[in-house]
């Protein structure tokens, strides 16, 4: 096994100076191209790596950034995770993770804990409590001591920072579009959370589309409980006093419970009701029936929020805060076959 080299010991073989040796290993113009062969060859040879450590002192960083994220339960974050592991590895930097629990005040303690400088910058995807309460304070103590924050996911948010997300009203307008499309007029609405803001929005791109079509909507056809009980009974009360066609769930907990109910009231999916919702990719085809879902692609939105916050944190973007928002896809199973 090859020893482990310094660059002041590379650069006495080389007879160079430690500087030279730096700066072809970092291919600056400087050096001449045959220079930075030999450099990066004898380099290699010896596997030679730099110190992490003393490279980020010297960029006057920590090579770290934070991530919170507001539960694990949701694979949807899981899979978010997934991508900012990977663009954060790929840019050089470690991920620390933090679980708020939906929790402002373990929000609160978390940021107090990285403003002492043990991250360069901060992931987040704010806590239900954190949106209910709209208290963002803590966030802006963070900017404050400049360090970077880029929301992801929950992006309703009015701050003015950096945000990843997808448009949860357009892609709710574009399911009500296509059912109508197919001439289903009578089109349900499912919802466990609608009180954060992506629940909001959703059930704002419901409304307007059903206003834009012409189509029925009464109390009974918009169903939100965040206590899974009372969804149920909301909507076998639906079930049995209206001939609804399709039904729409705007989140996990929601989409996986009109599967339920719909087979428990006798009635068949697809041909008796279609059904969309928010599932994860990895099982839906594995349901019965399988069921149709909005792909948020979580794990661009990970890697797409790591980037931006890399650039934020060399520096390498505008001063005017960047919003991007990823396009979703619907993803057409049983429950949605005519």
């Amino acid at each position: 096994m090859r020893s482990k080299i310094t660059l002041k010991e590379l650069a006495k073989l080389l007879s160079v100076s430690i500087s030279t040796v730096s700066k072809a290993l970092n291919d600056s113009s400087e050096i001449s191209p045959k220079t930075i062969n030999r450099v990066k060859e004898l380099a290699k040879l010896h596997n030679y790596r730099p110190n992490p450590t003393a490279v980020n002192l010297k960029r006057n960083r920590t090579g770290n950034i934070a991530v919170i994220v507001p539960n694990i339960s949701n694979i949807f974050f899981a899979k978010v995770m997934g991508g900012i592991e990977i663009e954060a590895r790929k840019q050089g930097f470690q991920v620390i993770t933090y679980i708020s629990n939906e929790s402002l005040k373990l929000e609160q303690q978390i940021t107090e804990l990285i403003s002492n400088g043990i991250v360069d910058g901060l992931l987040i995807s704010v806590s239900e409590e954190t949106q209910k309460l709209n208290d963002f304070e803590h966030l802006y103590q963070l900017l404050e001591y400049e360090i970077p924050v880029v929301l992801f996911d929950r992006i309703n948010v009015d701050m003015e920072v950096d945000k990843v997300g997808v448009n949860d009203m357009g892609s709710i307008y574009d399911a009500v579009q296509y059912l109508y499309s197919k001439n289903l007029r009578k089109i349900g609405l499912v919802c466990a959370n609608g009180e954060m803001g992506l629940g909001k929005q959703r059930i704002e791109g419901y409304k307007a589309a059903c206003k834009d079509f012409n189509l029925p909507v009464n109390k009974n056809f918009l169903i939100f409980s965040q206590d899974s009980d009372t969804l149920k009974s909301k909507l076998n009360k639906l079930l049995s006093e209206e001939k609804v066609e399709a039904l729409i769930g705007l989140d996990y907990l929601g989409t996986l419970l009109c599967s339920r109910v719909v087979q428990e009231n006798n009635l068949r999916i697809p041909e008796d009701i279609k059904i969309i919702g928010y599932v994860n990719e990895d099982f839906a085809p594995f349901l019965w029936p399988a069921l149709s879902y909005v792909d948020q692609h979580p794990t661009l939105i990970g890697e797409t929020a790591a980037a931006l916050l890399v650039e934020r944190i060399k520096k390498e973007n505008s001063n005017f805060p960047v919003k991007k928002i990823i396009k979703t896809k619907f993803v057409h199973l049983d429950s949605t076959r005519f």
